[in-house]
Formats: structure tokens, C-alpha cells, sequence
């Protein structure tokens, strides 16, 4: 199954996530990132599907919380997605939990992909 990854980036204390975290967190993040960029699995990104279709994914306190639906808050920004193949569901939201904002104030949304044309 191929899933869009929605990564909103928080503002955890109204400042930009890069002025809110340390420069040894920020480095971490991107090391995470370029894990990330080298799975076999990460494709250019198609048409996403509808948000009323989606799932949420956040960490809070090490534990993965998700959501039926889009993720909804104003303080959140848009920085960018994945397109990834995974199994089913549960295996999309085990790996768009360890993409940093999930657990530095933003979220990652999860949705299948869709053709619409």
C-alpha cells in the first residue's frame, strides 16, 4: 500500500521549532531525516487522499497516539511529506512516528494515496 506522509511542523512556544530545540537536537533531527531519506521504501510524492480519510500520528511521552482524521491546528505549518510503500496502516504509523516534528510539537499525518483520474 503506498501512504503520504504529512509532516506539520509545531511551534511548541510560538517560535519557529529551529529556535525552540538545542543545536545538538537539531543536529539529531537531521540525522534522522537522512536515515529516513535512504529507505528503499520513500518515493516522490502523487495526489494525497482525502484528509477526512487520514490518521494522525504524535509521540508524546515515548508513547505513539493516533487520530482518526486530519490533523488540525493552527499553530502547525506544513513542512513537507514523504510517499511511502508499508504494508498496511500500523506499519505507516510505526515509521512516520520517527520523523522528528511527531514528537517536537508538530505531527504527521498518514493517508493512503488515491488516483482520482
Amino acid at each position: 500500500m503506498e501512504f503520504v506522509l504529512l509532516i506539520y511542523h509545531g511551534t511548541p512556544s510560538g517560535r519557529p521549532v529551529s529556535e525552540s530545540i538545542s543545536e545538538e537536537e537539531q543536529k539529531g533531527a537531521y540525522a534522522e531525516y537522512s536515515a529516513l531519506n535512504k529507505m528503499e521504501n520513500m518515493t516522490p510524492g502523487p495526489p494525497l487522499g482525502l484528509p477526512e480519510n487520514a490518521t494522525t500520528v504524535r509521540v508524546e511521552n515515548g508513547s505513539i497516539i493516533t487520530t482518526e482524521g486530519p490533523y488540525l491546528d493552527a499553530k502547525g505549518a506544513v513542512g513537507g511529506f514523504y510517499v511511502l510503500e508499508a504494508e498496511d496502516i500500523d506499519a505507516a504509523i510505526a515509521i512516520a512516528s520517527r520523523i522528528p516534528p511527531a514528537r517536537m510539537g508538530g505531527a504527521v499525518e498518514v493517508r493512503r494515496s488515491e488516483k482520482y483520474w
